[in-house]
């Protein structure tokens, strides 16, 4: 990423900031593992429903030993609420026994010691774990400068002109080079709410745009000036 986009980022956390406030973080940072198995069950679901499906979970098994060691169907029972229950299932069986596996535990305490990228490698080379789950352990457990790519995330910028990209991965590793430091965090949890508020699929509200004047958007609805309020955008930035 060159000097200019990085100042681009910088003025639309700015702009994002002075509409939305600074997005509030636990001081406490959740377990990675637990943070890994919660985003797979965030995926193609809403906010609600991977949080019933993780507490239902950690009701049932009392170690994530017992997780790995139950079989899909269990688990799928318990995780049901969230949709795609086989392939959720399997995602998190193979993830948590491919780390018995690799580091005799279920533990993530060798990603700390990676670098950003490299750490992506890592997690993505257990089966059912992408990109987007990968970068969401490292930026909500492990505390990293780096903005995950949602479908919001991925359409926002794309409009905005940030980047140029035909999907979320490639966003994803165009938007994160030379990140501009310490706002991954507030830039990433805006711009969700930006684009769920906001900067929506069909219909945009341009008109209350905060980013109107340095959007790139050769679509832009300046008649909607209406925005709608939704829900905070991870529950699982709580367990």
């Amino acid at each position: 990423m060159d000097k200019r986009s990085q100042n681009k980022i910088k003025k639309i956390n700015d702009l994002l900031v002075e509409r939305f406030g600074v997005p509030p973080r636990n001081k406490k940072l959740p377990d990675p593992v637990e943070m890994t198995v919660g985003t797979i069950l965030s995926q193609n679901t809403n906010d609600n429903n991977s949080y019933k499906a993780f507490q239902n979970l950690k009701k049932k098994f009392k170690i994530w030993n017992d997780v790995a060691n139950a079989s899909l169907n269990d688990i799928e029972k318990e995780i049901k609420v969230a949709g795609l229950g086989k392939q959720k299932a399997a995602a998190i069986k193979n993830f948590l026994n491919g780390l018995l596996e690799r580091e005799k535990k279920i533990s993530l305490n060798f990603i700390k010691k990676i670098d950003e990228f490299p750490a992506i490698e890592e997690l993505t080379s257990f089966k059912g774990i992408g990109v987007k789950t990968a970068s969401c352990v490292l930026l909500f457990s492990l505390g990293r400068n780096i903005c995950p790519v949602d479908t919001h995330v991925f359409r926002t910028v794309n409009r905005i002109g940030i980047v140029k990209a035909s999907d979320r991965d490639k966003t994803f590793f165009l938007l994160n080079e030379n990140f501009p430091e310490g706002i991954a965090h507030s830039f990433h949890t805006n711009l969700i709410r930006l684009g769920r508020e906001i900067c929506k699929p069909k219909n945009p509200s341009c008109g209350v745009c905060p980013l109107k004047k340095i959007c790139n958007y050769e679509e832009k609805n300046l008649d909607n000036k209406k925005s709608t309020s939704e829900k905070s955008f991870m529950l699982l930035d709580n367990i």
